[in-house]
């Protein structure tokens, strides 16, 4: 999911800031902007904070991440949907919207689009007679969500695709997502556009230019038919990509960019002072895929590690845009709502008692019209201004009050006026306990541990035009234990971890449910030959006990050897580290780039795994297609597997590709291209799937 086009500065402010001006001076009471400032669609999409992805279609049922287009639509058919427990489970997270993959890259259409017989139409779902994307519109409705949709520019089953008949087809379907379903809070585009496909049966590589779509009318087009729409991410859209689909924004991360063009770095940070109001939408997955996957069951976030992607995200300025994978059933998998329903439990509880309520507000300057008790008052139209770049506010407390974390916002449509703040408590003295850049639409400042003081300082140190600060708020976070981690040595030796000291760790080997009764961690234990180890973290002070963390690891690697390789260095994919890789040249079809590993014994070998890299270095990208085969004696193969890793240009996560059970020694694979067509290929770890599912 990658920008593939670059900002256009001019389409960018006649579009956006253009309307937005009248807004803007009713809501500054006749203050000047400073720099770029929100269009009212975009204000609007700020104040939702947190919302939905849900990726459901043939995927779900191929277990694929991207489908070919080759698919029969005849695969969908979800046994039970329902778009109803689909929004529960959104909310009981809070989330307050939902966009829905109403076509992805392998063309399949979950509503009966009149231009193509790729759809829903023609699967068994409803005997044809069903429309998905009307179902969760209709339940977005009832349960008081937005609904917004996504359609992948890129079509692998269009026979078209690449030609100009192609992008007439897209507005078309476009234009049916925007008149049918009623009113839309966004619309997604995806980067991902071009490659090899089915495309109506000519099985080959497809390659666009960067004109292709012609995204500024695109985007018109969807502002014509839904004003209110924010669209994400091409040239001219409201909204960037993060950079990552990992969950967090590089702190700050300004909602401002210049019109050069995009980098990851730059999606990750903004640009301070950018002539474009250009904010970023955070996109992470509950899972590590974006579609469900039986075998991700036991890798469902956490409430502490969807906390900390909150804190990283909305706490930085951005959205949250978390994925919530349907399962074969049509509904979310009870893990993933348990998981939501938690997270969303603390997080109502982190907000539900504002601690600087009652307090008395003081700067050392304000507006008439513009008073320091406005950061008080629960308005985000109401705010606290004063002129100068140095200044500051104090809040005394009715009573010293311990809190943990500081919320602060800006008045957007005044722009982002501070550079620079600090936050100090007061006992027998000032005392600084923050320093950070950018406040923007929401900055939440989470302390290492509780402070308890009567007064807090807010110290503005650098802010070009003078603060409009709308919001000083206080919250005390309840106890909220993380599952521990579970890792395993190269030896074979399993340590389980918890995130803080003085915690229980307990564990099990039987795929029973860990408990305070069940086996307590201890000391390190061999696990050889692979299994499944479930354990919880617990408390001893509160009782609070974890959800359950689980680990299945396959035989350890000790044994094996690396036979040959096209580049030196392949020792580094069986080390069992991630930080060490492997780097060598593309090679060509008749040498490609290639490893052969030897496991030390004969085994029974049912796929293997490849671990993408953490950092890829110019030139050298991710393995995007491949080619296994196995042996019993490393002179005769036989082919095991051969296709493509999805989506690993973007992810990080473990590519896991299975093949029917085979007796071998030997695996030996080689890599046919590399994600973004670069020359030499980089990726983490290789392992095999040798150990059966439960």
């Amino acid at each position: 999911m990658r920008p593939e086009l670059l900002l256009s500065r001019r389409l960018l402010l006649a579009g956006a800031a253009a309307s937005a001006l009248p807004m803007t001076a009713r809501a500054a009471g006749g203050l000047s902007p400073y720099g770029a400032t929100p269009s009212p669609r975009q204000l609007a999409w700020h104040m939702l904070e947190t919302y939905a992805f849900v990726h459901f279609s043939i995927n779900t049922f191929s277990d694929r991440e991207w489908g070919y287009g080759d698919e029969s639509p005849s695969l969908f058919d979800p046994t039970d949907f329902s778009a109803d427990q689909i929004v529960a489970a959104a909310k009981a997270g809070g989330l307050k919207a939902l966009i829905l993959t109403a076509k992805h890259h392998d063309g399949f259409c979950l509503w009966p689009s009149r231009f193509t017989e790729h759809s829903i139409k023609n699967s068994p779902y409803k005997n044809g007679k069903g429309d998905i994307v009307r179902e969760m519109a209709d339940a977005c409705a009832r349960g008081g969500l937005k609904f917004g949709i996504y359609l992948s520019p890129w079509d692998r089953n269009h026979a078209d695709y690449g030609r100009p008949e192609y992008v007439t087809y897209y507005r078309n379907q476009l234009r049916e997502l925007l008149t049918q379903y009623g009113p839309l809070f966004e619309v997604w585009f995806d980067g991902a556009n071009g490659g090899d496909g089915y495309y109506g049966g000519a099985r080959e590589v497809r390659k666009i230019g960067p004109n292709y779509y012609n995204w500024p009318s695109i985007i018109a087009f969807v502002h014509e038919l839904q004003p209110m729409a924010v669209t994400f991410d091409p040239k001219g859209a409201d909204l960037r990509w993060v950079g990552n689909e990992e969950g967090y924004a590089k702190d700050p991360c300004w909602a401002t960019m210049d019109d050069g063009p995009f980098t990851e770095e730059k999606g990750m940070s903004g640009v301070r002072g950018g002539s474009v109001w250009w904010p970023a939408e955070v996109d992470v997955s509950i899972r590590p895929g974006w579609f469900w996957h039986a075998y991700e069951d036991a890798e469902v976030k956490s409430p502490g590690r969807l906390q900390k992607i909150y804190f990283e995200s909305v706490g930085r300025g951005t959205n949250l845009l978390l994925n919530l994978p349907p399962d074969r059933r049509g509904r979310i998998p009870d893990q993933d709502v348990a998981s939501l329903k938690a997270w969303g439990d603390a997080r109502r509880a982190l907000f539900a008692r504002n601690l600087a309520k009652g307090a008395i507000a003081k700067a050392s300057g304000a507006h008439a019209a513009h008073p320091a008790s406005a950061v008080l008052d629960d308005r985000r139209d109401t705010f606290w201004a004063h002129d100068a770049s140095v200044c500051e506010l104090v809040l005394t407390l009715p009573e010293a009050r311990t809190f943990d974390v500081v919320r602060l916002r800006e008045h957007l449509p005044l722009g982002l006026r501070v550079s620079r703040f600090a936050l100090d408590t007061w006992s027998d003295g000032w005392r600084e306990i923050a320093q950070h850049e950018g406040i923007g639409a929401q900055r939440l400042v989470r302390l290492a541990a509780p402070m308890t003081t009567h007064k807090l300082r807010l110290r503005i140190l650098d802010a070009p035009a003078g603060p409009a600060i709308s919001e000083i708020s206080l919250f005390r976070q309840s106890v909220l234990v993380d599952p521990p981690a579970i890792v395993r040595d190269h030896e074979g030796r399993v340590s389980i971890l918890g995130d803080a000291p003085g915690l229980e760790l307990r564990y099990t080997l039987d795929g029973s449910s860990p408990g305070a009764g069940t086996t307590r961690f201890t000391t390190p234990f061999e696990l050889p030959e692979g299994g499944r180890v479930r354990a919880v973290a617990v408390d001893p002070v509160s009782g609070v006990v974890s959800g359950a963390a689980e680990r299945r690891f396959d035989i350890r690697k000790s044994d094996w050897r690396i036979v040959s390789a096209s580049a030196p260095g392949a020792e580094a994919l069986i080390d069992d580290g991630r930080g060490s890789a492997w780097r060598a040249p593309l090679g060509d079809a008749a040498t490609p780039c290639a490893v052969t590993l030897d496991l030390g014994q004969v085994r029974v070998l049912r796929g293997f795994t490849l671990l993408p890299a953490w950092d890829r270095p110019r030139g050298a990208g991710a393995p995007s297609a491949y080619r296994v085969s196995t042996s019993l004696d490393g002179a005769a193969w036989t082919p095991a597997a051969e296709g493509e890793f999805s989506n690993i240009a973007a992810s990080l996560a473990p590519q896991r590709i299975t093949f029917a059970a085979q007796q071998a020694r030997y695996l030996k694979l080689a890599l046919l291209r590399a994600a973004k067509g670069e020359s030499e290929i980089v990726f983490a770890e290789l392992g095999v799937i040798a150990t059966p599912e439960d």
